[in-house]
């Protein structure tokens, strides 16, 4: 039996089946959204009438191949990856799992969809699409559960920008907004849609503050890697719908203005054996890490210049890494509760990793995580000793994080690790893809440019 039919039969579970149509009777839902993540980590869906729910379980919807890389083309106008404008097409298929109605529009839901081969391809017909983020995460995130009887729960926090009329911050000279009550109140007509959203799509809000410049993070209980990568491309949508709402602007950029924080969204895992966090000793209450964190410190170090063009997958991401002491790393280390470190024991038990950012696709970082995780336990590396000194101090001796998205696709093509992590197929087209992005930033004639050297000589 294929992936494919495997799927099917699954969907075709009649207690599961019947809960979906009694939601969709209840909330009088009409229209349902078939959606998939993209390589670059955006949405792109179908919508199919909620009465044709029997059809679409069974079939599926079917996306051509390029649609996997947001039917991009590059800087010479071909299509980018799935075979181009002459390649097939892909079928997504359902995750009951995953239904969700829309708070904001009780019409419509949702079903997050995994990818795979058309049955009809006479090679790999059925198969997994192996340039699917989410279903590579799902897929990786088993297998390490059956090679070491962990599994890796996460937390990510979700910084990001809203940008809008009477929500500009205006903190004294000097002075940063962080915290400031009176900043966060400013933002409460969007905090209350998106908390109140977000609970009703099953994410358990627990607290929020307003950090920098036109910067709010809002953050959710952490869960297993797979249900927390869903949950914040549901909490990115939200987002933007409240953004539409409210007549402003939600934006995931790394780095949207200079000399104020970058947006982050920091992965906080830990590793679980059953209910037992195996990073933290019961007892203990010094800030501390057990052998298994130690090995797991050691793994994501050891390819945190590798696994860079993943975690800051973008031309702005590295932005965040020059602006030096506003909490974003640019040195290879860690620390106990050390904000200036890759990587920080934040609480004992949670391993703070501090390079991905807004714009991260948190499939293809956790499966990352995965990766390097795995290479620390099996070869039992050590990161070496905790620094308490301020990693941006000049004299500082540590080594440095790739600091453009170039230097970082060169990374990634020497670590086997991390792209052993992906497929093969998914590593060509995510290079190709950021390749091509680094190529036409590098072409680009900006507002820099013309300042630095437009009247400059003689």
């Amino acid at each position: 039996m294929s992936a494919l039919s495997d799927h099917r039969e699954r969907n075709a579970d009649a207690d599961r089946v019947a809960a979906i149509r009694a939601t969709i009777a209840e909330r009088g839902v009409k229209f349902i959204y078939y959606q998939f993540v993209s390589v670059n980590g955006r949405v792109l869906a179908k919508v199919v009438p909620a009465n044709q729910l029997d059809r679409s379980l069974s079939k599926g919807v079917q996306f051509h191949g390029t649609a996997i890389a947001d039917l991009t083309s590059d800087r010479h106008g071909a299509l980018i990856g799935g075979g181009g404008a002459s390649g097939g097409e892909f079928t997504a298929m359902p995750d009951l799992s995953s239904f969700a109605v829309l708070p904001w529009d009780p019409e419509w839901a949702r079903f997050f969809c995994f990818l795979y081969v058309r049955e009809d391809n006479p090679e790999r017909g059925g198969d997994p699409l192996p340039t699917d983020p989410r279903g590579l995460l799902y897929r990786r995130h088993q297998e390490f559960r059956d090679r070491f009887g962990l599994e890796l729960r996460s937390g990510c926090e979700p910084e990001m920008s809203w940008i809008g009329p009477d929500i500009e911050p205006r903190p004294r000279p000097g002075m940063s907004p962080a915290y400031h009550q009176g900043t966060l109140d400013m933002m409460r007509p969007i905090t209350r849609k998106v908390i109140t959203y977000a609970q009703e799509m099953g994410l358990e809000m627990v607290e929020g503050d307003y950090e920098d410049n036109y910067q709010l993070e809002l953050n959710w209980m952490f869960d297993s890697a797979e249900r927390t990568a869903d949950r914040v491309m549901t909490y990115r949508q939200i987002c933007r719908q409240v953004a539409k709402e409210c007549g402003v602007i939600a934006s995931f950029m790394p780095k949207p203005y200079s000399g104020v924080m970058g947006n982050g969204c920091h992965h906080n895992v830990s590793l679980w054996r059953g209910d037992v966090n195996t990073c933290a000793e019961p007892g203990r209450r010094e800030l501390h890490v057990t052998d298994v964190a130690r090995h797991a410190i050691g793994g994501i170090l050891h390819h945190a210049a590798g696994s860079m063009a993943i975690m800051a997958s973008t031309v702005n991401s590295y932005k965040r890494f020059w602006d030096a002491g506003l909490f974003a790393p640019n040195k290879v280390n860690w620390g106990l509760d050390n904000k200036t470190c890759t990587l920080r024991v934040s609480a004992s038990g949670r391993l703070e990793f501090k390079v991905p950012d807004a714009s991260v696709n948190p499939y293809l970082s956790h499966a990352t995580l995965l990766a390097t995780i795995g290479d620390g336990l099996t070869r039992q590396l050590d990161p070496g000793a905790p620094t308490s000194a301020n990693s941006y101090d000049a004299t500082a001796d540590f080594p440095a994080l790739p600091l453009t998205l170039g230097d970082a696709l060169e990374e990634l093509a020497a670590d086997d690790v991390v792209r052993g992590g992906l497929t093969p197929e998914l590593v060509e087209l995510f290079t190709q893809y950021k390749a091509d992005e680094w190529a036409r930033a590098c072409g680009a004639v900006t507002d820099w440019d013309r300042e630095m050297y437009l009247e400059f000589l003689p």
